[in-house]
């Protein structure tokens, strides 16, 4: 179970700011001007490290005394970052160690960002140093409200490869396998006698031709990567802890990989916020006429996964210009409404506090395309006009302020999965399609669901108030999970899983048993023969990518039948009752065709269907609170939308009743309480 410590109580409007960008003469303009756009509070320092230490254990504080005084004095509350992601060229010229590598050793040199490793104990003893210096100095400042540890843990790179990451890896396989011949065996290092003999061959994926490294050295490769950076995250969390006051929170900010972002909040962080940039879906390497996968609506995929995180999040960085840096990410202007809709995108998923990235658009430097609210000359704009009328808005919904996600069902997931699919170029394929296609499904048919990540420690009632549950492609699964999802559906639940279910242990080789292996008695089926999606024949249109066949074993019913290929007529789709509950076995990827039927066999399509009628074209999002029902009605679409509310309603923006049709305009939302 997630274990927030922090929570918003009120909405609350921020920006990203950075003073040492600009004359100090702007400064407290630039503070005024933000209160008056409903800004209440800013994010500063996480790239500053330069300015603390411009020399090595030579520390400077004014320049930032100075700033924090004018918010102070401004009423403006101010989220204070750690500085390490960007270690001051001094500190990389000295001390080379602690720069990351790429995997043939090349060092990535001074110059951009994130370009350290997190084992290497000379970057974390000066680490340790700037964040106590830091903590000591401003850790009872009356103008902080919280702190922001780095920046975007994992982001440019989530791989390390310096010396002393190799050295640290081997230690991890050494405390996780004691001996070497049991790290073979887990390794299967007999495969292309690949066998290890000393504890010193042990090393950091290398080059090797074409990329086909060890698979299961891999998987541990990444379960390190996400234990070095928890490591290093609880390092500075530590520190600043023994120094802050009480009831200043802790966060990070970004969604990336490698890195069980779960843990992350339970052990390290008081709340989560995530950095949310829509503009993605139409950046110019794209065409979002031809795009099947809802383009800027899709970005609700990655909101969701941040809620499976911490229920009641952050939004530390939300799009407000549209651009890119020097050299990569092109993206096309927000078109007027936009900047305001994907705001409220972020709220109707979770988010009480919502941070627009960034104030003003700098004049120099990598991100000088990366544009902000205003731009380089400074003069009033239309980003600013929508964010100050989208801070209207804002202060308009406390009462949703900490309210629950209605879901129709959960989309189970777990990291073990999850890390295996960036992997396997089967599984990678396999679960991309299905997770896309559900969401889509789930938009399309206003079926809202959580995602529920699980482990070796999961109950079966941490899921048991969902009646349905997707568990796309358990492509790793043990017997403890497996225990845990029968308990489940003996319960009531239904389990809904696609194939490749249940192939590999919990090192990533395959179970010698039949498919779906410790999973087959749930689903009640038998896998005997496989394949690929050819292209080159006529398949079934609905049986995505792969195509396990299936056969039924006793007590098991066909819902439906391949219609193509040389197994035309086999079992695609079956059923196993198992106590008060059933478990859906798919012997294929998922389809949006089939996900819409497989929600109307269960009984749980549209959730809104007695509340509120929308079209596809717009998004519904459903929270509660102390017994109140709020609807977020989200129009994606550059025409108007007209929705039929069934019950009476308040326009929460206006506070005016609401009943019967109501029309967004293009890329309009409106938030409803419902009667």
């Amino acid at each position: 179970m997630q274990k927030q410590k922090y929570q918003w109580n009120t909405m609350t409007l921020g920006v990203c700011y950075y003073p040492e960008h600009w004359p100090k003469a702007m400064w407290r303009d630039d503070l005024r001007r933000m209160k008056a756009a409903g800004i209440s509070t800013v994010r500063i320092a996480e790239f500053a490290w330069a300015v603390f230490e411009p020399k090595e254990n030579e520390f400077s504080f004014d320049f930032f005394d100075e700033f924090l005084a004018l918010c102070a004095e401004e009423g403006i509350k101010v989220i204070f970052g750690t500085p390490t992601a960007t270690p001051p060229a001094w500190l990389t010229e000295k001390y080379p160690e602690v720069l990351n590598a790429l995997r043939d050793g090349t060092l990535l040199r001074h110059g951009a960002r994130r370009h350290y490793n997190y084992n290497s104990p000379v970057y974390r003893r000066l680490s340790a140093r700037i964040v106590t210096r830091l903590a000591q100095h401003y850790g009872r400042h009356p103008a902080i409200v919280g702190w922001q540890l780095d920046n975007e843990f994992n982001c440019e790179t989530d791989e390390f490869y310096s010396d002393a990451d190799h050295t640290a890896f081997r230690e991890y396989a050494k405390q996780k396998y004691g001996t070497i011949d049991a790290l073979n065996e887990a390794w299967g290092t007999v495969f292309w006698s690949e066998t290890y003999t000393d504890w010193r061959q042990i090393h950091c994926p290398r080059p090797v031709l074409n990329g086909g490294h060890n698979p299961h050295l891999l998987l541990d490769y990444t379960r390190f990567i996400s234990e070095s950076c928890l490591s290093f995250a609880k390092m500075q969390a530590d520190i600043l802890r023994a120094y802050i006051k009480p009831g200043d929170f802790i966060t990070t900010n970004g969604l990336f990989g490698n890195l069980d972002n779960h843990r992350l909040l339970n052990e390290v962080l008081d709340v989560y916020t995530y950095d949310s940039y829509p503009d993605f879906a139409f950046g110019l390497d794209r065409d979002p006429r031809t795009s099947n996968d809802l383009n800027d609506r899709k970005w609700s995929r990655h909101l969701i996964e941040t809620r499976s995180i911490c229920p009641h999040f952050g939004i530390m960085e939300q799009q407000s210009g549209g651009g890119g840096w020097i050299n990569r990410m092109e993206m096309p202007a927000p078109r007027p409404g936009q900047l305001a809709l994907w705001a409220m995108q972020s709220v109707a998923q979770g988010a009480d506090y919502l941070s627009f990235f960034r104030w003003r658009t700098c004049a120099f430097g990598t991100e000088m395309y990366w544009h902000g609210i205003l731009d380089y000359d400074n003069r009033d704009n239309r980003k600013l006009a929508e964010v100050k009328e989208f801070g209207k808005l804002l202060r308009t919904l406390d009462p949703v302020c900490g309210a629950e996600h209605v879901a129709a069902f959960a989309l189970l997931k777990d990291y073990d999965n999850e890390w295996d699919a960036r992997l396997d170029a089967l599984h990678r394929r396999i679960a991309r399609h299905s997770e896309a296609e559900i969401f889509a499904a789930s938009e399309l048919t206003h079926t809202p669901y959580d995602v529920v990540y699980i482990d070796d420690g999961t109950e079966a009632d941490e899921i048991r108030k969902y009646p349905v549950v997707f568990y796309p492609h358990p492509v790793i699964m043990n017997e403890k999970r497996a225990a845990m999802l029968r308990c489940y559906v003996e319960g009531g639940g239904t389990l809904v899983v696609g194939c490749r279910a249940g192939l590999k242990d919990m090192r990533g080789q395959a179970y010698m048993l039949p498919q779906p292996g410790v999973l087959q008695e749930l689903t009640g089926t038998d896998v005997r023969d496989f394949t690929f999606v050819s292209p080159g024949e006529d398949a079934d249109p609905e049986a995505s990518v792969w195509n396990d066949v299936l056969t039924p074993l006793e007590g098991t019913a066909v819902l439906d039948r391949y219609k193509g290929s040389y197994y035309a007529g086999e079992a695609s789709l079956t059923e196993k009752k198992t106590g008060q509950g059933r478990t859906i076995h798919l012997g294929s990827a998922f389809s949006r065709n089939t996900v819409r039927k497989l929600f109307r066999y269960t009984g749980i399509v549209d959730l809104f269907a007695d509340v509120v009628a929308a079209p596809e074209g717009v998004e519904l999002v459903m929270r509660r609170k102390n017994g109140r029902t709020f609807i977020f009605a989200l129009n994606f679409q550059t025409t108007a939308q007209q929705i039929a509310l069934k019950k009476p309603a308040t326009l929460l923006y206006t506070g005016e009743p609401a009943e019967g049709t109501y029309e967004l305009p293009p890329f309009g939302t409106a938030v409803f309480e419902i009667k």
